[in-house]
């Protein structure tokens, strides 16, 4: 009996690019890390589109989008969802794909007058069957105020553009320390934490270097089955505030 396809997921807030205390650039580290993973998805959050000022003053700084440097030849595939812009720049949410994107679209969850947060939804194709699997890039908010509407918002998208019955991945950085957001999801929306199913518990992913709080998460609907995957703590403890969480869906 033919085993049921598997796709490799990684979730990382990038820092825009800098180690936890914006002292160091370390972008290409970064990417070294991603690429390591082997992920077939990867969801960024707060990635760097533009910014002329570091352009200009930060050494090996690319000429290319932070998602795309990363992207490059092993992810052909990526979107970007644009959430702050400022006079000299702009970041969002990504997600790089091995798979044809054959839709995305990015919802603004930004709360007037506070931080630039945003949900990226795509589309993805997978080419062995034709069956289309749908991926949400999530930054929430730090006010828990501001993450309860988010998550509102979050519902909302998936019940008006989800499928009932197609696989879903919804990953990123929820900020949600108290873990609020399990309970919201699994009774709106009928998502799983893979890795409060595995432990009991989601995991700890902030500061990096001595993980506290559980901020960082990976939920899935309609999959067959799913597994954590382990990251070694160097080098990314060193890479962002963030550490990043990987794992294994079967759909």
């Amino acid at each position: 009996m033919k085993s049921p396809p598997s796709i490799r997921v990684l979730t990382v807030n990038t820092h825009k690019g800098f180690n936890a205390l914006n002292r160091r650039f370390v972008l290409h580290e970064l990417r070294d890390a991603v690429r390591a993973v082997d992920a077939d998805l990867v969801f960024l959050q707060e990635v760097q589109g533009t910014h002329r000022r570091h352009s200009e003053g930060v050494a090996r700084w690319p000429q290319a989008p932070h998602y795309e440097f990363i992207a490059d030849q092993l992810w052909p595939q990526f979107a970007y969802g644009r959430n702050a812009v400022y006079p000299h720049g702009d970041h969002g949410n990504a997600l790089l794909s091995k798979y044809p994107i054959v839709a995305h679209s990015n919802h603004d969850v930004s709360i007037d007058g506070h931080e630039a947060r945003g949900l990226l939804h795509c589309t993805l194709r997978l080419p062995a069957d034709g069956a289309l699997v749908h991926a949400v890039c999530v930054h929430l908010g730090l006010s828990e105020a501001h993450r309860s509407r988010q998550l509102e918002h979050l519902c909302a998208l998936v019940r008006r553009e989800v499928p009932d019955g197609a696989p879903l991945v919804v990953a990123g950085d929820f900020n949600d320390w108290r873990d609020r957001a399990h309970p919201v999801l699994e009774r709106g929306l009928g998502l799983h934490e893979v890795f409060v199913k595995a432990h009991g518990r989601s995991a700890r992913t902030f500061p990096a270097r001595f993980p506290l709080l559980r901020l960082d998460r990976i939920y899935v609907r309609n999959t067959r089955g799913h597994r954590p995957l382990p990251l070694p703590r160097r080098p990314w403890a060193h890479l962002s505030d963030h550490a990043p969480l990987a794992a294994e869906i079967a759909l």
